[in-house]
């Protein structure tokens, strides 16, 4: 089994938990940026490999977050060994981090950067600190919570940052980085790059072409109904990412999920410091692809 070229570690992951990972001919691997499209990606797995909007287990249960050093990597690994069914397994890491296996599917979901910083902000405030340092054995946040700056002046310092992409994934650089990645690999067979905006404006055939690329039945209307953002946030208890108590707010979790919010807060200088910002970034078919 081939192991990753890049190791990718932080806090709270390390990719290396994918060395040696005894994948499953059909496995579906989702790689996608903080606040891209995970969940929905994986709710959108789960409903086209069980066929039912009514999920066995909770979402994170199904397709539990791999490299996430919250739970003991054998715990994680024994239960996806015990899942009879196709799996789908969620990773932050870039493919380059990740084992590529040509019996896996891969599918990475792309987002426009400051549509997904602002959802990063937001985000940012609904996690649990304390909890989430002890769950990944890190010490514990000393003192009051650091006051943050309004979301307009951290989006323009997040876009100027100068930060080594795979130190901080999360960035500008970083997030380019992965989908950079993921641009190259895309005519691969067994990798698929699905638009954040197109789950937005055409969820039912974004649902079709991956169930005819992934040969999984075509959803019916009451499957795409219940990959809805609207539907997702009812269940929250059931599908936001957390079993151990990280977030603070599970409804919080999915706060607005559109498209056009972080262009919105800049003005017109901030938008073109972005732009050439990225220009230096990621090639220019993907930043065309990108920001459509």
């Amino acid at each position: 089994m081939p192991t990753p070229v890049h190791r990718y570690r932080s806090d709270d992951e390390d990719s290396a938990r994918w060395a040696g990972f005894p994948f499953r001919d059909g496995d579906i691997v989702i790689s996608t940026r903080s606040k891209s499209g995970t969940t929905w990606m994986q709710m959108i797995c789960a409903l086209l490999v069980f066929g039912t909007p009514e999920l066995p287990a909770p979402l994170s249960v199904l397709s539990p977050w791999l490299d996430w050093l919250g739970e003991p990597r054998e715990t994680v690994y024994d239960r996806l060994a015990a899942q009879p069914h196709r799996r789908f397994i969620k990773t932050h890491t870039p493919l380059d981090g990740v084992p590529l296996d040509p019996r896996v599917r891969y599918v990475v979901v792309a987002r426009h950067p400051l549509d997904m910083a602002v959802s990063l902000y937001h985000q940012s405030a609904n996690l649990d600190r304390a909890r989430l340092a002890e769950l990944t054995g890190q010490p514990a946040p000393a003192g009051p919570p650091r006051e943050r700056p309004p979301v307009r002046e951290w989006l323009t310092s997040w876009v100027d940052r100068e930060v080594d992409p795979r130190a901080e994934l999360d960035s500008l650089p970083g997030v380019l980085m992965h989908l950079s990645d993921a641009w190259a690999r895309r005519n691969e067979p067994n990798v698929e790059l699905v638009h954040y905006d197109d789950l937005l404006t055409d969820l039912g055939g974004a649902m079709r072409r991956l169930a005819d690329r992934w040969d999984l039945p075509t959803p019916g209307p009451d499957l795409v109904e219940a990959a809805t953002f609207g539907r997702m946030r009812e269940q929250a208890d059931r599908l936001a990412p957390d079993t151990l108590g990280v977030l603070r707010d599970r409804q919080a979790f999915f706060r607005r999920g559109g498209s056009g919010q972080g262009r919105d807060l800049l003005d017109a200088a901030a938008r073109s410091r972005y732009q050439q910002r990225v220009a230096g970034l990621a090639p220019p078919d993907l930043l065309s692809w990108l920001h459509r």
